[in-house]
């Protein structure tokens, strides 16, 4: 439930639409409802500008279905990270999207779309944690363009890639391997950089820390990094900084 939902109750209640016991129905389950095993904060989006989401992995596959229709009747919004294709066979939510790259589950995004955030992968591996970024921010209501495979080893491809670079409010750099592409981005405009290392690479990087490393140590002031492979993080991220724009 967002400050909008919550105006239009009160709203009803102040014309004498709406019953107060009714309002009072509606908004019991404010700030969390308690299903013992897990307590959803239904109330994070009028805190945090961002509701709850569903991070499916470790989760019993039942238990992640009773959450998601849980906040799909209050909210009728919901996004499931991590998730599978039989998690989703099994939610029978009829308006809901499975995102087979980025292993997540949406319903209900925000359809009105602001701002522009660009979405930036080094190599076609790195596609999926991009990914996870693109569905996490455009579910929250920016508008997201992607471009990928774009990285160091082929540096004319992202030159290619100058217009809209310069047209984002906010930009996204998913990399493995050395994580260099951050820096090369950063080196190339003022827009604000999140970047995302991914577990991307041979021995050495080992599983995200080299480009992770790199990231953190980059030379270019003012990156903020994210944890390794956190697309749905940098979707959050980038979302407010594009929502302040």
């Amino acid at each position: 439930m967002d400050t909008s939902k919550i105006k239009n109750i009160l709203q009803s209640v102040k014309s004498g639409k709406s019953s107060i016991e009714k309002a009072m129905d509606v908004l019991k389950h404010l700030p969390y409802e308690d299903l013992s095993f897990a307590k959803i904060d239904h109330h994070r989006h009028i805190r945090q500008g961002i509701p709850e989401v569903i991070f499916a992995e470790g989760k019993k596959g039942e238990d992640v279905i009773r959450i998601a229709r849980s906040m799909y009747k209050k909210s009728k919004k919901l996004l499931i990270t991590k998730a599978s294709p039989e998690i989703y066979d099994r939610l029978k939510i009829k308006n809901a999207v499975f995102h087979p790259c980025s292993a997540s589950i949406s319903a209900g995004e925000e359809k009105k779309k602001k701002g522009h955030v660009l979405v930036l992968s080094a190599g076609t591996s790195d596609i999926p944690v991009a990914e996870e970024a693109v569905v996490t921010a455009s579910f929250l209501g920016s508008m997201v363009e992607s471009v990928y495979d774009v990285g160091v080893a082929g540096i004319h491809r992202l030159m290619d890639n100058k217009d809209s670079i310069n047209a984002a409010k906010v930009i996204i750099v998913v990399a493995g391997m050395e994580g260099a592409l951050p820096s090369v981005v950063g080196g190339l405009t003022d827009k604000p950089i999140i970047a995302v290392p991914t577990s991307v690479g041979y021995g050495t990087s080992l599983g995200g820390l080299t480009a992770l490393f790199a990231m953190l140590n980059s030379c270019v002031p003012g990156i903020a990094v994210m944890n390794i492979d956190n697309g749905f993080g940098a979707g959050c991220l980038a979302h407010k900084i594009n929502r302040l724009s």
